[in-house]
């Protein structure tokens, strides 16, 4: 458990002491979240650059504890090129296009240092039948990369919502990634989940700090990275499942939006507030509630994660089957399909 417990420790205490920093610098710099629309949730100005904490974290953590190679320096290549997009988006602003640009040019970077999707695993092979993927495999990557940036930036609307399910993701791909034998990618993944720790304190509500782009698109790009190396690499079944799961509270409300979308004739980059923790405050829950409940259902897909990686190909199958039905069940039930009348904007 070494291997686990000093690099979530030291990650952890940098983040705690960078983010006050940040706190007091934000405002002398020009790095301030002014509310100006009905998107905001907060009524005041507020630091907006609290991802340059977790970022020093989850680098100087990797440093200290990884060893030097090829592909953890893509990784922190990849990272330091995402975290200046999101840095560059906080304090002066980014179109979609320049956004995008970034987004690939960091997941680029990655590959060339080595994580790449190689194959996948036929799901319905109980043997685990792999299918290389051959060159396709470097867009599968980039696709995915840039994919996962985005769905966790977009959860990013309540305080302490996107840095808490990215802890309870973090440490769900440690669990797995022990299970598969990839104690490394497991203390990387500790490595992200003690930068989130460390920043919620000051990010819960009522916040003192956001995590801006510069932390929801870095951690967003850290869980993707882990979510290759840790599981899709591997040959088991579950190796497409995992991630999938882990992930399913950004990925499924970001799909759900994209469908919401089409289905009401808009483009799928239009903004509304539809999303869950949208629906949620609606139904009259306070944030910190709304918060809470994410935090279940993520814990909740997390500890599901673990229980596939543990079974046969078959179950596993089987088991997430059964998730995405029900989840898809009480998605319809509780709208995420539908457009809401007064609902035309989302926050991001």
């Amino acid at each position: 458990m070494e291997i686990l417990i000093k690099p979530f420790l030291v990650s952890a205490l940098i983040s705690l002491a960078a983010t006050p920093i940040i706190i007091k610098l934000a405002p002398k710099i020009g790095a301030m979240d002014i509310p100006k629309d009905e998107r905001r949730v907060h009524s005041k100005p507020m630091p907006l650059i609290g991802g340059v904490a977790m970022y020093l974290a989850v680098m100087i953590s990797m440093l200290l504890f990884l060893p030097g190679s090829r592909e953890l320096y893509g990784i922190m290549a990849g990272g330091t090129v995402i975290f200046v997009a999101g840095l560059k988006d906080d304090m002066k602003g980014m179109s979609p296009v320049e956004k995008l640009i970034f987004q690939i040019a960091a997941a680029a970077v990655a590959i060339w240092g080595g994580v790449q999707i190689d194959f996948v695993t036929n799901p319905l092979s109980w043997g685990g039948t792999v299918i290389p993927l051959s060159w396709i495999g470097v867009p599968v990557t980039l696709f995915w990369i840039v994919g996962i940036t985005n769905t966790l930036n977009l959860i990013d609307g309540l305080d302490g919502l996107a840095g808490g399910v990215a802890f309870i993701s973090a440490l769900s791909f440690t669990a797995v990634a022990l299970k598969l034998g990839v104690p490394q990618i497991g203390a990387l993944a500790v490595m992200v989940a003690g930068a989130c720790i460390g920043f919620l304190p000051y990010n819960f509500n009522p916040a003192k700090i956001f995590m801006g782009d510069t932390g929801a698109l870095f951690l967003g790009f850290m869980l993707a990275v882990i979510s290759i190396e840790g599981v899709m690499k591997s040959v088991a079944t579950i190796a497409m499942l995992v991630p999938i799961i882990i992930l399913g509270v950004p990925i499924f409300d970001t799909t759900f939006a994209i469908f919401r979308r089409v289905l009401s004739g808009r483009s799928i980059m239009s903004a509304d507030k539809n999303h869950l923790h949208h629906r949620l405050l609606k139904r009259g829950f306070s944030q910190r509630k709304t918060v809470m409940i994410l935090y279940g259902i993520s814990g909740i897909f997390g500890l599901f994660s673990v229980l596939v990686s543990r079974v046969n190909s078959r179950q596993a199958v089987y088991m997430s089957a059964l998730l995405f039905v029900v989840t898809i069940i009480y998605a319809v039930k509780f709208g995420l399909f539908k457009t809401t009348k007064d609902s035309k904007e989302d926050e991001k």
